[in-house]
């Protein structure tokens, strides 16, 4: 490679940079916003406004903004844009709430069905999901949380109750990407209680209690999330 090349192939790498650096401002200023309710539900982004707060162009908004909504902070309305999204929280209690039963149901009877290689691979997964704290993402996170979910409830010898368990939890991922992007703060204590689900599991635990650790899990997220609403209403 020559020295004119070699220039600017670094000046390519450079412009690369500055632009992923400057997306990363603007998801966090972004998110940041949004988690603090200074952007509510329903409030319009207006890329070219934001752009200009931060001092730089609409391109690193856009990808930021992309980002957040796939976490499902954000989401995109024709003919009007991105905006900060909204909730239903009935129907997303609602939602908490069955997969708190089901779920923990499926759990207790997969019970005597897990084998070792099932709760090696969970605790595998747990140990991925308490190293991703430090760098925190929810995104990341939640599809983590639900990876580690599936290997213990999908051991349920009942296939309906498997299959309820996954219907519930494609309407969850509808109404709310990521719950954890609101109560990230949550996440270290869920690692906690994935582990005590593991050590009960290990220890050949009565079906009864594992159902019970399982669904008092659930609902603390579901307490978590509400709690949080609660005091930004």
């Amino acid at each position: 490679m020559d020295d004119r090349a070699a220039s600017e192939a670094g000046g390519s790498a450079s412009v690369g940079s500055a632009s992923g650096s400057k997306s990363q401002r603007a998801y966090t200023w972004l998110r940041e916003k949004i988690l603090r309710r200074e952007f509510t539900p329903g409030y319009r982004l207006v890329l070219a406004a934001i752009g200009t707060e931060l001092g730089m162009s609409v391109v690193p908004v856009r990808e930021a903004v992309r980002r957040l909504e796939a976490e499902g902070l954000v989401e995109f309305e024709r003919n009007v844009g991105a905006r900060v999204a909204m909730i239903d929280e009935n129907s997303y209690q609602e939602a908490m709430d069955a997969l708190a039963v089901l779920e923990s149901a499926a759990i207790g009877r997969a019970v005597g069905h897990l084998r070792e290689d099932d709760l090696r691979r969970a605790r595998e997964v747990n140990a991925v999901m308490l190293g991703s704290l430090d760098h925190f993402d929810a995104h990341t996170f939640t599809a983590l949380n639900q990876q580690f979910h599936a290997i213990l409830y999908t051991a349920c010898p009942n296939a309906h109750l498997v299959e309820l368990t996954e219907n519930e939890w494609a309407r969850l991922g509808h109404l709310r990407d990521s719950t954890f992007a609101f109560i990230p703060d949550r996440a270290p204590q869920s690692v906690r209680e994935h582990e005590h689900i593991l050590d009960l599991l290990d220890s050949g635990a009565d079906p009864a209690d594992v159902e019970i650790a399982c669904r008092r899990h659930r609902n603390r997220t579901l307490y978590a999330f509400l709690d949080q609403e609660e005091h930004h209403d």
